[in-house]
């Protein structure tokens, strides 16, 4: 019992960062129907962010975090403009394949400027581990959690009591209609960047003090399994994101605590692809009918 509660711990502990990353990919698909392969990447610059102002300008945690969602906002209202917005009405594909452009050139540049080597994140607060009842949790895990599922609420309230947020929702339903009643579409959708983006780049930072480690190509792997969240929760969905980023989490612990680590990625899309045969929509996602 006690092991089945350690590993339970552990799981929430990484399924938050998963939710955080999987929270930028649904809210990005639920307005423009795009899958932001280059998340993922802006999760990795939040971490060198966080990495650089902490070592070099002495930030605490708090001043950390904060610049890190500030810093990967703008950097996903650039990409936004820069990539996004010119192939908006283009067919899916293109945009598909410049996000993945997108992602190789964030990867690849910041293997240019600081080298491709692993860097030791500053543990700028000392772990504290606490056991109770034979189960131990560490002060970093109890700052993750409380963490993202303060962001998670946070988020929840934007979009359901702020006019930003009534705004989303009229145009992840109908863009052109919430244009002819006076909403600001490409605001609308620079502002859905900027949320998932913050989300990445705090997720960045807390990944860096659980496993004191980051690199340029962080990113990928970690951002796949997001997605992978995201669609089994139900891509459009903040609490389907939400929940799907617990479940990776709790799957990719259990698999390590039964001594198979190097299967952990491959369970991961195996529950991907028995989700999407049972419920193709996802857990919290909705069929919807489209006339042909």
């Amino acid at each position: 019992m006690q092991t089945l509660i350690q590993q339970l711990i552990n799981g929430l502990s990484l399924g938050s960062i998963y939710e955080l990353l999987a929270l930028g990919y649904t809210m990005v698909y639920w307005i423009i129907k795009l899958i932001n392969f280059a998340h993922g990447d802006i999760y990795m610059l939040g971490a060198f962010w966080g990495y650089y102002v902490i070592n070099y300008w002495h930030f605490n945690f708090i001043f950390a975090l904060l610049s890190a969602m500030l810093v990967c906002a703008v950097s996903g209202v650039i990409i936004e403009y820069l990539a996004y917005r010119p192939l908006r009405h283009s067919p899916r594909i293109a945009a598909l394949i410049t996000a993945i452009g997108v992602s190789y050139f964030l990867e690849n540049g910041m293997s240019y400027l600081y080298g491709s080597s692993t860097r030791s994140f500053p543990q700028i607060i000392k772990q504290v581990n606490y056991h109770i009842g034979g189960v131990q949790i560490s002060n970093i895990q109890i700052l993750i959690l409380v963490t993202a599922c303060l962001l998670m609420i946070l988020l929840q309230l934007i979009i359901k009591r702020t006019k930003m947020g009534r705004a989303m929702r009229a145009v992840s339903v109908d863009s052109d209609a919430a244009e002819l009643v006076g909403i600001n579409i490409n605001r609308t959708i620079s502002f859905t960047f900027a949320l998932g983006s913050s989300m990445a780049g705090a997720a960045g930072v807390l990944i860096g003090l659980y496993y004191n480690s980051i690199d340029p190509l962080m990113g990928m792997t970690t951002g796949i399994k997001a997605f992978v969240a995201a669609v089994v929760g139900g891509i459009g969905s903040v609490p389907g994101a939400s929940l799907g980023g617990f479940l990776i989490g709790l799957l990719e612990t259990g698999v390590q605590a039964i001594g198979l680590s190097a299967y952990k990625d491959a369970a991961v899309y195996l529950v991907l692809i028995i989700i999407l045969l049972i419920l193709p929509s996802g857990i919290f996602g909705k069929n919807t009918k489209e006339k042909v």
